[in-house]
């Protein structure tokens, strides 16, 4: 699947939005991948998901986990379709933590999974807790890469969407001193501001 075909499910679903963002990594920006809002489709959910679980079919894979909530539906997809147990981390009082009597292994070869790469930060909170069970990461997957390659997680890297998106530091935003209202449709603030 190219660039062109994934960004035309995003665009056919309404999953690309315009506008002015404050995304989950702090940073705004003038779009917005709300992927969501095409993972509802199960065409589409299971077209990004092959395409994702063919590039780690062979990689010795044994655990899939997703930071929530936005990797949580494709990391789910991934592992069903690889036949692998399929787990989540999610924040508990601003921490990312293993909950919900998930355990890891230190014999487990794992694959991170996300919707959207920004700066990476909910991976790499991800990974640091695969990593203190003694676990392997063996792979980062997601969605969309809105660094277009340039944030490097793990030698084992895919991204079905690769683009560069800009962003900007509030403090820099150019859509701030225009005065433009601000969204913020992220899992950890989805509040407009």
């Amino acid at each position: 699947m190219t660039n062109s075909e994934t960004l035309a499910m995003f665009k056919s679903s309404g999953a690309l939005l315009d506008g002015h963002f404050k995304l989950t990594s702090g940073r705004h920006s003038n779009s917005y991948f709300q992927c969501a809002k095409v993972l509802q489709y199960p065409e589409y959910l299971s077209a990004i998901c092959s395409e994702i679980a063919s590039q780690f079919r062979d990689s010795g894979i044994t655990t899939v986990i997703s930071p929530a909530i936005g990797g949580i539906v494709v990391g789910t997809e991934v592992g069903r379709q690889l036949g692998l147990k399929t787990i989540f981390a999610e924040r508990k009082e601003g921490t990312m933590t293993i909950r919900r009597g998930f355990s890891i292994d230190p014999s487990e070869q794992v694959l991170v999974v996300e919707d959207v790469i920004t700066t990476g930060g909910s991976v790499v909170e991800v990974m640091e807790l695969v990593k203190a069970t003694g676990a392997t990461v063996a792979g980062v997957a997601s969605v969309v890469d809105r660094s277009n390659g340039k944030v490097k997680l793990a030698d084992k890297q895919f991204s079905l969407l690769m683009m560069e998106v800009v962003s900007y530091a509030p403090e820099e935003c150019p859509l701030c001193k225009e005065g433009i209202p601000i969204d913020a449709p992220g899992s950890r603030a989805n509040t407009k501001s």
